[in-house]
């Protein structure tokens, strides 16, 4: 009996142990910041926001209209830039680099990213009386808490998730994560504040949000607010390979 209970201690120390290194390094696990982009002959701008600085990658074109673009967790967002502008002609486009992705300077945190597009929003809307949001994977969670903040013109949230917390939980379903995650990304609970007309893009085959987790926050929003497109074929990293992606956000935007 004796030697029973030292294994079942010795695993209950085990595992408090992983719990206490996911608690302590969990934010490195999140956020994977992308080294400063060079791109000769692309425009960027700076704009200052609680406690960081920004650097956002803009193409500027006249009109009222503006698309703001927030990328993943692990994504470069200036890649998006000679695509983006091809197929987004009506629109002066900004793309940010979160604090500590890009050339911006901060730290990550789910705080520090929300007060990031809140001073973004802020700054393009003196010059465009129409903005447009398009977030991705965690962006898409910036891009929802943007528009629970803010009127927008369109949201477009590209495999997107109702919570950090129920991904997590699919994922490491051995592990207390609603316990342990200090940045949770509840956009389910925030869904019923945007008022702007919502298109959701999915992955078909997307290998990290599952499936489950799409529908939820489609069913966040108000009856008939949220449009989803399912892009057969394409994994969670594989989904800008296909035509049909940016086809339609831009029949969305331009509705």
């Amino acid at each position: 009996m004796q030697s029973v209970a030292a294994v079942l201690i010795t695993v209950v120390i085990a595992y408090l142990g992983l719990c206490a290194w996911v608690y302590v390094t969990q934010r490195s696990q999140i956020y994977f910041p992308t080294p400063e982009a060079r791109r000769p002959g692309t425009q960027s701008l700076w704009i200052k926001s609680s406690g960081a600085k920004l650097k956002v990658w803009t193409v500027p074109r006249p009109g009222p209209r503006a698309l703001l673009y927030f990328g993943g967790n692990a994504e470069d967002v200036a890649a998006n830039l000679d695509d983006f502008a091809r197929t987004f002609p009506g629109h002066s486009l900004y793309l940010v680099n979160y604090r500590g992705y890009g050339g911006s300077l901060g730290d990550p945190s789910e705080t520090g990213f929300y007060a990031d597009a809140l001073a973004v929003h802020d700054q393009v809307r003196a010059a465009h009386a129409e903005i447009a949001v398009m977030g991705r994977s965690l962006g898409a969670s910036v891009a929802v808490y943007l528009a629970s903040e803010r009127p927008l013109e369109r949201l477009v949230l590209v495999t997107a998730f109702d919570s950090l917390v129920e991904v997590a939980r699919a994922h490491f379903p051995w592990l207390p994560v609603a316990r342990l995650l200090q940045d949770r990304y509840e956009s389910a609970r925030r869904a019923p504040a945007v008022r702007a007309p919502v298109l959701m893009v999915v992955a078909g085959n997307d290998e990290i949000i599952p499936r489950a987790r799409s529908r939820a926050l489609a069913a966040a929003f108000a009856p008939g607010q949220a449009r989803v497109v399912v892009v057969p074929g394409t994994t969670h990293n594989t989904l800008d390979l296909s035509p049909a992606y940016l086809r339609s956000v831009r029949t969305f935007l331009d509705e």
